[in-house]
């Protein structure tokens, strides 16, 4: 919710996670713990996680920048965070005004702290394929974050395709590297929909045997530093595309719909969501 103009009540985010937890995901980011003045809309992380209803096999977890964030997540009673990071440098300056390597040193004492409060930790490394700064970006230097995570404690990764750009074969070739040196339960895909190819990723990547993929209801998100980047894959059209695989996720795409339905009440405005575009259709042609 970082790019929503409007200031977004703390009851309707609570709300819409509780949603979102009735539709049997099993793991919700939830909030972020960064400075207030640097993200406003999330200013109110302690209350958001404070109003989330607690569901058996159902993990909440927030993004954590530095140990002050960590101080306030551990207060909110969160049991895992996520610590994040860039393979471009010039997007992790722009992003958190660190180089890649003072990033690494800052959450590899976050990481430390938040396993000896009984946290569990996740790992993001954004521009993973595509940087909107530099380009095309080395596999050699994801494969090095990616490793330099795990070495710091870190269970999970998730690498991102942070301006949806990347096609199947670069999910490839910069998953293939990767799955040699880590099981690939141990990682994770985030895909963006720029360019039309967040699906046709997520094959690549079930092909390869990854079963973790990071998705936003109704496809709300995006990065504001991440110029001309759509918002993440939709979590409904993701769960459409595993159901007719015959993939079982445990996940009531309907009561997806109904979450996705209610924020865009909530934001009065009309998401990008494929299944939300098929619902809003049938609504005309009747």
């Amino acid at each position: 919710m970082q790019n929503e103009k409007e200031v977004i009540a703390t009851s309707d985010k609570s709300a819409f996670i509780n949603k979102l937890a009735q539709s049997g995901l099993r793991q919700i980011e939830t909030t972020a713990f960064v400075h207030p003045k640097a993200v406003p809309q999330l200013s109110d992380a302690y209350e958001v996680i404070k109003g989330l209803k607690q569901y058996e096999g159902l993990v909440y977890s927030a993004l954590v920048p530095n140990l002050k964030g960590l101080e306030r997540a551990i207060e909110s009673g969160i049991k895992r965070i996520a610590v994040f990071t860039a393979a471009s440098e010039t997007f992790t300056k722009k992003n958190i005004n660190m180089t890649i390597d003072e990033s690494l040193s800052t959450f590899s004492v976050v990481i430390k702290e938040a396993l000896k409060n009984g946290l569990s930790v996740r790992g993001y490394i954004s521009t993973c394929f595509v940087c909107p700064y530099e380009g095309e970006i080395l596999r050699e230097k994801v494969l090095n974050v990616t490793q330099s995570l795990f070495d710091m404690g870190v269970d999970e990764v998730s690498l991102g395709d942070t301006i949806g750009a990347a096609s199947p074969k670069d999910v490839c070739e910069v998953v293939v590297p990767i799955l040699k040196i880590i099981p690939k339960e141990k990682i994770a895909l985030h895909f963006h929909d720029t360019y039309g190819t967040a699906l046709a990723n997520v094959v690549s990547g079930l092909e390869l045997g990854i079963t973790t993929f990071d998705a936003s209801c109704g496809g709300l998100g995006g990065c504001p530093y991440a110029p001309g980047a759509s918002g993440n894959l939709s979590t409904e059209d993701l769960i459409y595309l595993l159901n007719k695989m015959g993939i079982e996720s445990g996940i009531d795409l309907n009561l997806l719909i109904k979450a996705s339905l209610f924020m865009e009440k909530i934001l009065n405005r009309k998401l990008p969501s494929k299944q939300l575009q098929r619902l809003h259709g049938k609504e005309k042609i009747c």
